[in-house]
């Protein structure tokens, strides 16, 4: 019995060994292929957008990508790792800005086998088709504006406290370099090609204590006659408040400080009590002007961070409802003096003025139903209002010599958004203010994307039906900030600026089939 049971045991342990020792394998190892294959012969970005797609190589040796050199301006390659004689890369293709497909024949090589190719291809930016007709309403206004000019920093200037013996915080026309202007002024801007002019004006302290909020009449009534002086020469006007707004100075004149009233309450009922006091006093002094003359509430609004605070960012809806309220009580204040003014078209700005912010903003409550939004453009600002280092805008300019972003999809998507947001339902919109630093004549590149860009943006804004008023500050010469354009005090152009504003009348005026924003498109400057 013991040996039996001994025997058994054996039998058990051999049983045991033999489970723990490994399995007889077959050769798992992978096989070098005997030739290439590819997970595709043809890859297709269906978007303009930028995007990537994966091609995955099977090859006895890693395997080699070469794009064209021809396509390496918008078709980049990510390498992956070559594993069990397989890789997997990735093609990355940039926007395409232009209006037509691209493509490359791009080859993939591997040591002992036959090279083979694959085709890449990118979908075009879709073509700006004219918008369908906008409504009686938005249409009026397109009609009304058409093609726009600033006088700026003219009734908008003011002493900073720079010029000694002079009154802080008080606006003077001629402080910031600009002659008075004259009946000639306006006779010329006519005679120009400009249907409207837009006046800014700063008020500051030329408004009174509370509770009248009386405005100086030397001043108010200088404002009301070169008024007189646009409207006898057959334009229209549009008159506002600028630079009260507060961009996070400590100036007390500056007194329209979103970013204390949007955490204090007493403060901002303060500004909104002086809001409808000194707009009553304004739209009291106007009630006379006819229809001509459209009133503006705000220019640029904004905590001094132009919306790229941390506190606008994470809460736009705070300083929006903010703005939304402001602009309600400018409307309010104009419609309860009666008269003309309980008819004439207001216009109501989005935070900043931005067109991107516009979505944001609530149209105010109006008995008349004559409201237009303001927006202001210079995109991309680094090309339009910075130190003017680059000299090259659109799908033509090369990477190094123009800024990044603005081209000409970014102008075609923010005017299709305000056209589609606000014009398609009734809401006009108008851009109170753009342009560009005027670039050298004798810089043939330069001036010749200068005059590419403003006729553009331009051509642009006529197609989305967006009035549109060139800002002209009176600077003359080239470079950051000059954009001078016409004489403040006698009418005429100035400097180069004829070829400019020829440029602007045939963007805005003419109507030819042949004349469209694609044909602008397609005879940007090559380089």
């Amino acid at each position: 019995m013991m040996r039996l049971l001994k025997y058994s045991y054996l039998l058990v342990a051999l049983a045991l060994l033999a489970s723990c020792e490994d399995p007889v394998k077959p050769d798992d190892e992978p096989k070098a292929p005997t030739e290439m294959t590819l997970s595709a012969d043809e890859l297709i970005f269906t978007t303009p957008a930028a995007a990537m797609l994966p091609l995955t190589v099977k090859a006895p040796a890693r395997p080699k990508v070469e794009i064209p050199t021809d396509a390496k301006g918008w078709l980049t390659l990510t390498d992956g790792t070559f594993k069990d004689y397989s890789i997997t890369f990735y093609l990355n293709a940039s926007q395409n800005t232009t209006y037509e497909d691209r493509s490359a024949t791009v080859t993939v090589s591997s040591e002992g086998v036959p090279s083979v190719t694959v085709k890449v291809t990118q979908a075009a930016a879709e073509k700006p088709s004219t918008p369908d007709t906008p409504s009686a309403q938005a249409r009026s206004i397109d009609e009304f504006f058409g093609l726009g000019w600033n006088m700026g920093n003219h009734f908008d200037a003011y002493y900073n406290g720079s010029w000694a013996g002079a009154k802080e915080g008080y606006p003077d026309e001629e402080v910031w370099g600009n002659a008075k202007a004259t009946q000639a002024t306006f006779t010329g801007v006519r005679n120009l090609g400009f249907s409207s002019v837009r006046i800014p004006v700063s008020w500051l302290n030329t408004i009174g204590p509370a509770p009248d909020y009386k405005i100086d009449e030397t001043w108010l009534n200088r404002v009301y006659e070169v008024v007189q002086f646009a409207h006898n020469a057959g334009l229209n006007v549009i008159l506002n408040m600028h630079h009260d707004e507060n961009h996070g100075s400590s100036n007390s004149y500056e007194w329209q400080d979103i970013r204390t009233a949007v955490n204090n309450s007493a403060v901002n009922e303060a500004i909104k009590a002086k809001i409808k006091g000194a707009w009553t006093n304004i739209a009291n002094r106007f009630a006379d002007c006819g229809e001509w003359l459209m009133m503006e509430g705000f220019n640029e609004i904004n905590d001094g961070q132009w919306g790229w605070s941390s506190d606008y960012r994470s809460h736009p809806e705070r300083q929006n409802a903010i703005l939304d309220q402001w602009n309600q009580v400018f409307v309010d204040a104009v419609r309860a003096t009666g008269g003309n003014n309980a008819t004439r078209w207001l216009g109501v700005p989005s935070y900043c003025a931005n067109p991107e912010f516009a979505k944001n903003m609530a149209i105010p409550n109006d008995p008349a139903g004559k409201l237009a939004v303001s927006v202001h453009f210079y995109d991309p600002s680094d090309y339009t209002i910075g130190d003017a280092q680059y000299t090259d805008w659109g799908h033509t300019g090369q990477a190094g010599k123009k800024a990044s972003g603005g081209d000409e999809d970014h102008v075609r998507d923010v005017f299709g958004m305000l056209y589609n947001n606000f014009v398609a339902k009734g809401i006009p919109v108008y851009i109170g203010e753009y342009g560009c630093s005027m670039r050298a004549q004798s810089n043939a590149r330069a001036w010749k994307f200068y005059l590419y860009y403003m006729e553009y943006v331009t051509k642009a804004a006529k197609t989305y039906h967006l009035p549109c008023f060139l800002w002209d500050n009176g600077a003359g010469g080239d470079g950051k900030e000059k954009h001078g354009y016409i004489n403040h005090g006698t009418g005429q152009p100035i400097g180069n600026s004829s070829a400019v504003l020829s440029v602007l009348k045939k963007a805005w005026f003419t109507e030819a089939e042949g004349y469209t924003l694609e044909t602008v498109y397609n005879s940007a400057p090559k380089v």
